[in-house]
Formats: C-alpha cells, structure tokens, sequence
C-alpha cells in the first residue's frame, strides 16, 4: 500500500481522534494538527476519494478498512518507537517527536527485529 506520509498523519491524527473525542471532524484535525482549514479540507477530499474515509452529512469523519488499517499501523509503530526512545533515556517529548519522523520510514523488516528485541527485553508495553 503505497501512500504519502501527510496522508498517512492524517489517518493516524483522525484516529487518535476518535479515540479521544469518540466523534471527529475537520475542525478537530485542524486543531490538533495545527493546519490550516483549506489545507485539511484538500486532504480530506484526497482522503475521501481514494477510499479512506468517509464523511457524513454533518461532516463527521469515519475510517473505512484501508484508511483504519493504516491508521493503526502508523498509531502502533509510534507508540511502540515512543516507549522503546523512552526506555533508552530520550525525554518523553524527544520521544514523540522522533518517532514521528521514523514511524513513516523505517522498514517492516526493521521495525519488526526493533519490536521483538523490544519484546524479548521486556522494553515495551503493547497494551497501551
């Protein structure tokens, strides 16, 4: 599945979202992603038309199966990179940040050696 990491924010945005607030709307990315309003609009139209979400009359946004499945990806790879940052001593705020910018690039093959030295060390905690 090949889509450009500002898609891949925004899926994972819209799901920490509607775990947060239980209903999302473009007004509530806009906020948390400190994007302009035409700028989230743009993508959301992408969003829509590739398949990834919907929107309904109200405006409420739902993940369809592929925008979710990359939504969770991206959520667990960055929850899983934070936790492991953070055992090594990196602030919580280094954390964040760095995992932000590696979730989107790093290999399957990589992260999933990462993830089971993490398990085997007992590094991180998958049920958060």
């Amino acid at each position: 599945m090949n889509i450009h990491e500002s898609a891949e924010d925004y899926l994972e945005s819209i799901l920490i979202l509607k775990e947060r607030l239980g209903l999302v709307r473009s007004i509530d990315i806009v906020r948390e992603l400190g994007h302009s309003k035409p700028s989230v609009s743009v993508a959301m139209k992408r969003l829509r038309e590739n398949g990834y979400i919907e929107m309904d009359p109200e405006g409420y946004i739902t993940l369809l199966p592929p925008g979710d499945e990359i939504a969770q990806r991206i959520y667990t790879r960055h929850r899983l990179l934070s936790q492991f940052l953070e055992h090594l001593g990196v602030s919580h705020e280094s954390a964040v940040a760095d995992a932000c910018k590696i979730e989107h690039d790093l290999s399957v093959e990589s992260f999933d050696k990462l993830v089971a030295f993490a398990r085997e060390h007992h590094l991180i905690d998958e049920s958060e």
